[in-house]
């Protein structure tokens, strides 16, 4: 039988090929090791994104609250709240516990009111109440406990609405409030004053003090029929001075 002669042709797999493809290997696989120390240290140096705490977990932090300064653009839709946290040791004249509002009174302008809750709508701003009652601010503090109590009401509303005289009051008029726990909070009017609905001074308003106070919100201005709505707004600002049983 003929032999097949191996002279001259090439092995299927040389020595130096297999060498060179082993080299080349070696250098991927350390190529490729280099590349994945680079990326962990990179993921371990970064720091944690804002939302995240250590872990992964979400962060636990509040986020902060409305800037008693932010623009105000009108005074029957507030968003700011009192914090009154900073001015507990510093507390003058009469205040009550908590307690809330069922009945406002001003005799001056010859207001009986009903006070119904205002909160927050889905806007984030004040509710308003309907034309013919007042409303309290939910949000702020109950009237004659420390802090500023809101109470707001329309001006007009196609005819007079429960504030359509409250630009009439003066320093030293009285308003008084019954609460739910049968007390009538007494308010003396330390100032009037109407403002800009573009430039309301939001802290004094709504920010904290060092009294059992009171805010009276309306409407004022020249109506702008075009734009169906007031320039300004009308603050009658009040403190209290006493506390009376109901029928006294």
């Amino acid at each position: 039988m003929r032999q097949l002669s191996t002279r001259g042709s090439k092995p299927l797999f040389s020595s130096s090929r297999w060498r060179t493809s082993r080299s080349v290997r070696i250098w991927i696989a350390i190529g490729l090791a280099i590349i994945g120390a680079v990326l962990v240290w990179t993921a371990l140096a970064r720091p944690p994104t804002s939302g995240s705490a250590v872990g992964g977990a979400p962060s636990t932090g509040s986020a902060p609250s409305t800037s008693p300064d932010a623009p105000k653009p009108s005074l029957d839709r507030p968003t700011a709240q009192p914090h009154q946290s900073d001015v507990r040791d510093k507390i003058t004249g009469l205040v009550l516990p908590e307690s809330d509002p069922v009945k406002l009174s001003i005799p001056k302008i010859g207001v009986q009111s009903k006070l119904v809750k205002l909160g927050l709508d889905g806007n984030g701003e004040m509710e308003t109440p309907a034309p013919p009652v007042a409303g309290w601010f939910t949000r702020g503090a109950t009237p004659g406990a420390l802090g500023p109590a809101v109470i707001a009401g329309h001006v007009t509303w196609n005819r007079p609405a429960v504030f359509y005289r409250l630009g009439s009051m003066r320093r030293g008029d009285q308003v008084t409030v019954t609460r739910e726990d049968r007390k009538v909070a007494v308010f003396t009017v330390s100032r009037v004053a109407r403002f800009s609905k573009s430039r309301f001074p939001t802290r004094a308003v709504y920010g904290p003090i060092d009294h059992a106070g009171l805010r009276l919100i309306t409407c004022d201005g020249t109506y702008d029929a075009a734009r169906r709505a007031y320039p300004d707004n009308l603050v009658v600002f009040a403190r209290l001075v006493a506390v009376r049983e109901p029928g006294n």
